[in-house]
């Protein structure tokens, strides 16, 4: 009994540096490379990969914790990385438990929802907070591109974790 929460500990404290050296990775480069003014997010696509495999048990602590980092370092309310980070894996843990036979399929399917959902909710915050930004332009200039950028990431994203959840969630016939 022991063993099983100590190996689940450590399989929870990995995602502090992998997720810590991402968003390093999303504030200095990756938000650097801009379409109009759509940007991918790594971490969104990070998670949604995490939360894809099926042997992984850990995809909604992954969830807060990317949440409450990304609170640090952004000008938005909390509640839209939280929030967006929090139904982006459960919708993919979702499509997980449904017969999805092509797991890419999910992967660009949940990153094309999440995209639209989190710009959704960061628009919806921004218009509270008494900004004036058209719905049109921030679609066109913000989230299409947004969209594009993080389809072009989405299989090395997905290669690099899918990698690393097989190393820390072993299958039995590599054991």
């Amino acid at each position: 009994m022991y063993q099983f929460h100590h190996d689940l500990m450590i399989k929870n404290l990995l995602a502090f540096p992998i997720l810590a050296f991402s968003l390093m990775l999303q504030t200095a480069v990756v938000s650097r490379i801009t379409l109009l003014s759509g940007s991918a997010d790594i971490i969104l696509l990070i998670l949604i990969t995490w939360s894809l495999q099926e042997q992984v048990d850990s995809s909604v602590q992954w969830a807060l914790l990317a949440g409450l980092m990304a609170v640090f370092v952004s000008g938005l309310s909390p509640i839209v990385y939280l929030l967006t980070y929090l139904v982006t894996v459960l919708f993919a843990r979702y499509l997980l438990k449904q017969t999805w036979q092509t797991p890419i399929l999910a992967m660009f399917a949940v990153t094309f929802f999440a995209t639209l959902f989190e710009h959704l909710v960061t628009y919806i915050v921004l218009i509270i907070g008494g900004a004036s930004i058209s719905f049109g332009d921030s679609i066109a200039l913000v989230t299409l591109p947004s969209i594009f950028l993080n389809f072009l990431m989405v299989l090395p994203v997905n290669s690099l974790i899918s990698d690393f959840a097989l190393w820390v969630y072993p299958s039995a016939e590599m054991i």
